[in-house]
């Protein structure tokens, strides 16, 4: 799929989400997950270019969202798979430590799959991000 194809369905999601949300309307586990995923991207391009208060900016957004997948599915699946990697991942941004966010983030990655695994959907299978959908935003660490 083309970066700008990948922006413009986000844009048309997140529009849709906050204009059901006025009609007091719950999005789905599938809507929760594809902004889940964009914020998994996002972390990456923010960690890798060491700009940190985006980074942790994208880590508090994708605990939300989990909080969120953890309600709809009762218990702390999410917890379990994914509740270690992300604490490692904050203590990471907190350092300002690249190699120990890309470890980081490669284990929050493994969870996300293990946890997929669980569900029955491991056919949903999450990797790094090799090329930048977001093209309209500077990675950059503020100056």
């Amino acid at each position: 799929m083309k970066p700008i194809t990948i922006v413009t369905l986000a844009a048309l999601l997140a529009a849709s989400l906050c204009a059901h949300a006025e009609e007091g309307y719950e999005p789905g586990l599938g809507e929760i997950m594809a902004l889940q995923q964009m914020r998994h991207i996002k972390l990456y391009y923010a960690g890798n270019a060491g700009n940190w208060p985006l980074a942790d900016y994208e880590i508090g957004e994708l605990k939300e969202g989990f909080d969120d997948v953890d309600k709809r599915l009762g218990g702390d699946t999410v917890e379990k798979q994914v509740g270690a990697p992300l604490a490692a991942l904050d203590k990471a941004i907190e350092a300002h430590d690249r190699a120990a966010f890309a470890s980081g983030y490669d284990k929050l990655t493994a969870g996300c799959n293990s946890c997929h695994h669980l569900l029955d959907h491991a056919f949903i299978v999450i990797q790094r991000p090799t090329s930048l959908p977001y093209t309209d935003q500077s990675f950059a660490p503020p100056k």
